[in-house]
């Protein structure tokens, strides 16, 4: 088995999960999850968040083949999914948020906040366009920062202030914007050309 590392692939990668995880602008439930429930366990929540990633990564294509769906077209679905996210960031507007869990366990954090609904389309649409092992390096250390966030949340949101949250959450979005563009240009062509 041959492997194929290219750090520009890592770094795309990392930066879309990044964006789209958005533990950053996560922060705000975060501490209120802390605040009911006196103590969020980060250890658990992150190794559970990166199990989650990268199963769907290996058996995502595998659930949609059995369903008779090909990689492109939910590449092409994923980038629809992450455009809204996207408009969602950059105009701070929600269109579809899950309701604030109720305790602090993996459930809440690991999944639906990390591993989400759209991590998993977004790991399966850069699957569509990059090698398996970069983007498990990308997830690696979207998990290591998750991790990190999670351990000093309370930290990081005094020293960013609100306003630093909105500047972060906003450049995301347009980055994110971007990347769905060309996500959906790269896969329709695939489509029309199949």
């Amino acid at each position: 088995m041959e492997f194929y590392f290219n750090f520009k692939e890592i770094l795309t990668a990392s930066m879309v999960l990044f964006a789209v995880i958005d533990i950053v602008g996560s922060i705000p439930i975060i501490i209120s999850l802390k605040n009911k429930v006196g103590h969020i366990e980060s250890e658990k929540a992150s190794i559970a968040a990166g199990v989650i990633m990268v199963a769907f990564l290996f058996i995502g294509e595998e659930i949609l083949n059995l369903i008779g769906i090909d990689v492109n077209s939910f590449a092409v679905a994923g980038a629809l999914v992450i455009f809204f996210l996207a408009i969602e960031m950059i105009l701070g507007i929600t269109l579809y948020k899950d309701d604030e869990p109720e305790s602090a366990s993996i459930v809440p954090i690991a999944f639906p906040l990390i591993a989400g609904a759209g991590t998993i389309t977004t790991l399966l649409s850069l699957r569509a366009e990059y090698h398996v092992e970069n983007i498990i390096i990308a997830i690696v250390v979207n998990i290591i920062f998750v991790y990190l966030v999670l351990k000093s949340s309370k930290h990081i949101e005094k020293v960013l202030g609100k306003n630093g949250l909105s500047v972060i959450r906003k450049v995301f979005g347009v980055i994110l914007l971007a990347i769905a563009v060309k996500l959906f240009a790269a896969n329709i062509n695939v489509l029309f050309n199949a």
